[in-house]
């Protein structure tokens, strides 16, 4: 039976803790001090939830019921009301409850990121978008909104940071529109009025007859071990330079010569599995006798509780005379595409799955990551075969035949 303003102010404490229920989840809690508070039970994402809706008798029944409201129109739109409470506060009591930074914010709370790059988007939007249209409910907002925005940013020269905060905002707006609180993203007006963002590409050596150098040069490094073999593994493996320094030793299976590196540490948030070479399981079986007491596979100098610094490799090329222009970390990913592709002709498939990068299947699914882990296998190996043959030569580039069933 629902709720009356007379049962709601005549209820009285007792020794333990009441609740009068009023419908649709809504009741009211009556503690033994005698404070009265409204509270709302929910079920989102499988799991029953409460949410506060303030006190007896600053707000009134009818006050309560209004909330209760608000927060079931957020639910069918598939929002949780306790997500949005929070946003609204993080916003600032001055924020309209429908404003882009509120709905930003919401938006940020849902993001499976790495909280380093969480971060970085949050700041993008705290400096650049919120303090001009965080308050203007997402419904108003127009493409000359966001097209100034961008332009301010532009205007000291961070062009490419501004297409990353208009994607970010073009990606609250359909947010917005499919928690039915926009109908339209105005973001998307702003095709070609942004001035082009620079081409960046990550320095890399991809002329066979630059490697072995580079791989020679590696292996002569007088640095820290550790430091030396995570260089040597980084051509093998050719993964992101952030997953190789915060690899794990619980990952790696020397046995099975694969290294599963789950979801949570990949860009693309997807487990990833790299089939390690004859080579790549040696240079872990030299390295785990020194490391195997830490959690990393490449701890860090001062601490073997952290993995090595992200500017360890960067540091170590350059003291081997390779500049920033020439080589860095990440170029080992630009050299196994392109010599895989161009000189092995393996399948760009299979290259583009050991890449981590995003292949779908011919119905629009993305590939698990085992797929065409045979074919991989071989390519892993053929790979490092081949590394193996540069290094070997200090004169012409050998030749190289790869197995039979390997080429595309």
């Amino acid at each position: 039976m629902p709720l009356s303003d007379v049962a709601v102010r005549k209820a009285k404490p007792t020794g333990k803790v009441q609740r009068l229920f009023d419908g649709f989840g809504l009741y009211l809690e009556i503690s033994p001090t005698g404070a009265k508070l409204w509270r709302q039970k929910y079920r989102f994402g499988g799991k029953e939830k409460r949410l506060a809706h303030g006190t007896y008798p600053e707000v009134t029944l009818a006050q309560a019921r209004e909330r209760l409201a608000a927060a079931r129109k957020l639910l069918a739109a598939g929002v949780d009301p306790a997500d949005h409470k929070r946003a609204e506060k993080a916003a600032g009591d001055d924020r309209a409850a429908n404003s882009f930074e509120v709905i930003a914010r919401e938006w940020l709370s849902k993001r499976d990121w790495v909280p380093a790059y969480t971060s970085k988007v949050t700041a993008w939007l705290e400096n650049d978008v919120f303090p001009w249209i965080g308050k203007r409910p997402v419904t108003d907002l127009a493409a000359p909104e966001f097209l100034s925005v961008a332009r301010r940013i532009e205007s000291r020269g961070a062009i490419e940071s501004a297409h990353r905060v208009m994607q970010n905002c073009g990606q609250v707006m359909r947010y917005a529109i499919a928690t039915g609180r926009a109908r339209y993203n105005p973001v998307v007006d702003l095709k070609g009025a942004l001035a082009p963002a620079p081409e960046k590409h990550h320095a890399a050596i991809t002329d066979a007859t630059d490697i072995g150098p580079l791989l020679r040069a590696i292996d002569a490094y007088k640095g820290n071990l550790v430091t030396r073999i995570a260089l040597q593994l980084a051509p093998l493996v050719f993964v992101r330079p952030g997953e190789l320094r915060n690899a794990e030793w619980a990952e790696i299976d020397l046995e099975a010569a694969e290294w599963n590196i789950p979801a949570a540490k990949m860009k693309m948030r997807q487990p990833h599995l790299v089939p390690l070479s004859r080579q790549a399981v040696a240079l872990l079986e030299e390295l785990q006798p020194l490391t195997s007491r830490s959690q990393y596979v490449f701890p860090g100098g001062r601490s073997i509780k952290r993995p090595m610094s992200d500017n360890a490799l960067n540091a170590a090329l350059r003291r081997m005379g390779f500049d920033k222009d020439t080589m860095t970390a990440h170029g080992f990913r630009a050299m196994a595409r392109t010599v895989l592709d161009e000189v092995l002709h393996f399948r760009p498939d299979y290259i583009e799955h050991q890449l981590a990068h995003a292949v779908r299947d011919p119905n629009g699914r993305a590939y698990n990551r085992t797929a065409h882990l045979p074919e991989r296998r071989k390519m892993m190996q053929a790979w490092a075969d081949y590394l193996d043959l540069q290094k070997a030569d200090t004169g012409t580039v050998l030749p190289f035949r790869k197995k039979s069933g390997t080429s595309r």
